[in-house]
Formats: C-alpha cells, structure tokens, sequence
C-alpha cells in the first residue's frame, strides 16, 4: 500500500515538474518602428549669462533703503540701493548758488564791456580801457563755465545715491543692511545677472564641426533650433537652442572649436555657470528603423537581439547599430519594420525556444 502512494506521488511531481518545463517564458517585445530620427552628437557644456554685472557704490554714505529680495528677479531701473541724499542735495544747491553768483558778476562784466566799447566810438576813453573790460569780460565767462561743471558734478553725484538696477537679471544676496556708512571702497554690494536668454558654450572638434557646416550649406541640418539640453539630474530643458556662434580659432591642444547656442529661458529654470550635456542635430529627421537601446546586446561577433518569429519561437538576430539616440539604437541592417525584437526577459530564453511575448504595459 505504502508502495504504491510513493509511486503515485512521484508520478504527480513528474507531471507538475513537466506541466512547468513546457510553460513559456514570459517576455515584452516591442515592434521595430520607422521612426523620425535626427543624427544627433554630444558634447559637455556650460551656460554663461549674456550680462552679469557687479553692483557697487559711487559715493559714500548712509544706506537708507535695500530695495530688494535676496534672488529675486528686477526689472531695469528698480533702485536697488538708497543712500542718504541730503549732504549731496545741499552741495547742488551751494553749487546752483555759485552759478548764479558767476552770471552776476559776467553781466556786470559784459556791461562794462559795452560801455568802455561806446567810450572807445565816440573818442571818449583810451582803447586800453576797452581792453582791460573785455579781458574781465572773458574772466567771468570762464568762471560760469567752472561754476556749471560743479552744478552738473554735483547733480551727478546726487544722482548716485540710487543705485540701480541697470538690465532686468536676478539679483544676488548682499552683506550689507540699512544704517551702514558705505561707498566705492566697500566693494561689491551686489551681483546682478540677467538669466534671458542664456548662452550654452560648448568645444565641438574640428572635424564634426567641418561635417555639420557642410550639412547646413547642403540644407541637410539647420543651425535653427539645432541644439538642446540635458541638465545635471538628466533632465531634458524644454527649449532648443539655435546656434548664434562659432569661434574663429581652433583650441591647439584639444582640436576644437567653442560653439555658442542661444536659449531662452523665462522661467529661469537655467541657471548661469551651470555644467550641461548638450545634443547637437547633425541632420534633418529622416525615416529609420529604431529599438530600444536596452534590445541590443554583443558578444565576440558583434552586436544581436533576440527576435520573437512565426509560432512564437526566439531567434538571434545579427544587426548593425548605425547610433544611439534619446535612449534608441537605430539599426542599419539586419532587421524589418514591424518585427518583435525582446526588450525584457532577454536572460529568460535563447534561441529556439517558444515564448510567451506581451506588448509593453505602456503600449
């Protein structure tokens, strides 16, 4: 009795142990599509603010206002800092005081003038008379001459108790607070950057350069809208860039050339100085069969995927990857449109063996 349960239950493991050798593996294939692709090459970059300027002070005084946030954006002409005005508000009116005094006395001087000049017409007085009131004449126009400089220095100096915001930028943090004495010998008291748009600058080596010119003089690529941006958590920048530069020298030592691609950037997402992964388009889109990356593997013979054929069966397939690009590897040769190439599962099969393939969960 106990003889013929062992045998009845290694019967029933052999068959599970059978029911489950002949279940398919389960894998996701995804179809080989022609898709629009552009030859695209990268390059490290860094963005670098059209305009960047330090704030300091002209003249010394009291600081009565910080006009600002600490990173905030501000318009052009925003008073960023206040210093007392009065002491220079007194000095325009001691030297509007003094003109007036040197007009006086250059009236004065051009009566004279006119009188010694009809003594000298009627014979009346020496011509030497004439001389010396005409010499004085000149003396008190040179003395309002001298006395609108000072009104004028005056009003400008005046004019730098508000410093201002010269382009609309972000404005950095400062170290100084209302009820300081400061003035040029305290240095910088902020920093102002306009962060729109901003420049990305990049070395492309001389001999993609020399390729990718050629393509914008054939009409195959376009230096509008030609480069976009990876920030430094990988993220894609959401506007492309056009080129608006190339240097005219090449580095000796690393055998490139600075290229410059202007960005907009109104939200102030990009920040100045930043370290980018920039993606140059090498070609206009154009039709070409692409997989995802991760399909592709290589052993000593080259790169393969693992196609699911007729009935479900696995079979090697020998491609040539022509590039990489946004996470594809376009293939050259070696596969259709529409054939099902294995993304996931790939260490589950090998060839000849019968699949069980889904469709991504994404679609």
């Amino acid at each position: 009795m106990r003889a013929a349960m062992a045998i009845g239950i290694a019967l029933g493991l052999l068959t599970a142990g059978a029911a489950t050798a002949q279940t398919p593996p389960a894998v996701v294939a995804v179809p080989a599509d022609l898709r629009e692709l552009a030859e695209e090459t990268s390059f490290n970059g860094r963005l670098d603010a059209d305009q960047r300027v330090a704030i300091v002070a002209r003249v010394g005084g009291t600081l009565e206002e910080v006009g600002f946030r600490f990173g905030e954006t501000v318009e052009a002409g925003r008073v960023l800092f206040r210093i007392d005005p009065r002491p220079f508000a007194a000095l325009v009116q001691e030297a509007r005081g003094a003109l007036r005094t040197a007009e006086a006395a250059r009236d004065l001087a051009l009566l004279e003038r006119d009188r010694q000049a009809e003594l000298v017409r009627r014979e009346t007085a020496p011509q030497a008379g004439l001389d010396n009131a005409a010499a004085s004449l000149e003396a008190r126009e040179g003395e309002v001459m001298r006395a609108k400089a000072a009104l004028e220095r005056a009003e400008i100096n005046l004019s730098y108790t508000e410093v201002a915001a010269p382009f609309a930028g972000r404005i950095s943090t400062t170290a100084v607070s209302p009820g300081a004495v400061i003035g040029p010998e305290t240095g910088v008291l902020a920093t102002l950057t306009r962060l729109d748009p901003l420049h990305a600058e990049f070395p492309v080596p001389t001999a993609v350069l020399r390729d990718y010119l050629d393509r914008v003089a054939a009409g195959t690529a376009s230096k509008e809208a030609a480069v976009t941006l990876v920030l430094a958590n990988g993220s894609n920048y959401g506007r492309a860039g056009t080129i608006d530069f190339i240097d005219s020298a090449v580095a000796g030592v690393t055998d490139s050339v600075t290229v410059r691609a202007r960005f907009d950037n109104p939200e102030g997402q990009l920040l100045d100085g930043e370290l980018v992964r920039v993606n140059l388009t090498l070609t206009a889109p154009q039709p070409e069969i692409a997989v995802p990356a991760r399909a592709v593997q290589r052993d000593i013979q080259g790169s393969f995927v693992l196609v699911v054929g007729p009935g479900e069966t696995v079979e090697q397939r020998r491609v040539t990857v022509a590039r990489s690009t946004q996470g594809l590897a376009v293939i050259a040769d070696g596969l259709s449109p529409g054939e099902r190439v294995i993304t996931e599962g790939i260490n589950k099969v090998r060839p000849g063996i019968t699949v069980d393939a889904a469709a991504p969960a994404d679609g």
